[in-house]
């Protein structure tokens, strides 16, 4: 069987470490970066490009004939103090995830898999520790406080937008009041589908638990709720890639996936992800960490869980 061509971005990057040894033995990858990556040479053949450059002419001959792109690419704020420079930073990866979209679109690109972010709703996250919530509910509307949550909402958003259908000429959009059909049309001007995966990417580290100070039990909490193990991740994203239909129950092929392990104490819901995709983790972080579990709970054991 044909190895299937998939691009990832961001691929110098802590997540892209983390996935492509896996996505390296299923598929011929093509690999974008700001910047070359450092250290010991594991990752090479990576083409250096801006996508968040508008003239997507530059990169467009890298997306031609890939099956999937894998979009992990991510802007940095030069200065974390500076609010305006962090909004700038913000939007300018809103206009590099509308870039991938629309050369992916273009290019006849299937299905994008998007590298999205717990913090496209962590509003709610307070609430939860603070025991006001008991669980994020997957109909609530993704709320954050942040530029950064903001900004991954908004790919998120951006991407329902694409799934749904994006007209492939002036002309095929219509006056105000007129409503546009949501079925993909054939022939020049018609509406076109990019299918469209959000994983909202928990806690892949190995070294939350430890770095808890012993007794936090709020801390652990969040830590224990949020832990994703490498294989996970890596299982979450090929299912994501590889699952034929992602349609939702409208039949847009859109879905929104928490990146988790299948934790004891999870408070966001990967049920939705089993159904859809299949996604069986095989990690818990209660197991996973079991003795540093047991050395806060010794250290908290004459303290309110709250605290």
């Amino acid at each position: 069987m044909m190895r299937r061509k998939v691009l990832v971005t961001g691929a110098a990057g802590t997540i892209a470490g983390l996935l492509l040894p896996a996505l390296q033995e299923r598929y011929d990858l093509t690999l974008l970066d700001v910047r070359a990556p450092q250290g010991d040479g594991r990752i090479s053949g990576v083409h250096v490009v801006d996508l968040t450059d508008r003239r997507r002419d530059a990169y467009r001959d890298l997306f031609r004939g890939c099956d999937a792109v894998v979009h992990l690419g991510f802007a940095h704020a030069a200065d974390g103090a500076d609010v305006d420079a962090r909004f700038a930073v913000e939007m300018a990866n809103v206009q590099m995830a509308y870039n991938v979209y629309q050369v992916a679109l273009e290019e006849n690109v299937r299905r994008v898999v998007v590298a999205s972010s717990n913090h496209a709703a962590d509003y709610y996250e307070d609430l939860i520790l603070d025991h006001a919530l008991d669980y994020l509910m997957p109909e609530l509307r993704p709320l954050s406080d942040n530029f950064y949550g903001w900004a991954k909402e908004s790919y998120e958003h951006l991407g329902f937008v694409f799934a749904t259908g994006i007209a492939t000429s002036a002309a095929a959009y219509a006056s105000p009041g007129t409503i546009i059909p949501h079925a993909p049309q054939a022939g020049d001007g018609g509406l076109r589908r990019l299918e469209n995966v959000q994983i909202r990417i928990g806690g892949p580290r190995e070294t939350d638990v430890a770095e808890c100070p012993l007794g936090d039990l709020r801390r652990l909490r969040r830590a224990l709720a949020v832990y994703i193990s490498q294989r996970d991740l890596a299982q979450l994203f090929i299912r994501s890639i590889e699952t034929e239909d992602i349609r939702d129950e409208r039949g847009v092929p859109f879905q929104v996936f928490y990146g988790i392990s299948g934790n004891s104490h999870a408070y966001w819901p990967i049920a939705h992800a089993r159904r859809v995709i299949g996604y069986a983790p095989q990690d818990n972080s209660e197991t996973r960490f079991a003795p540093l579990l047991a050395q806060h709970l010794a250290a908290a054991q004459n303290t309110p869980f709250a605290t």
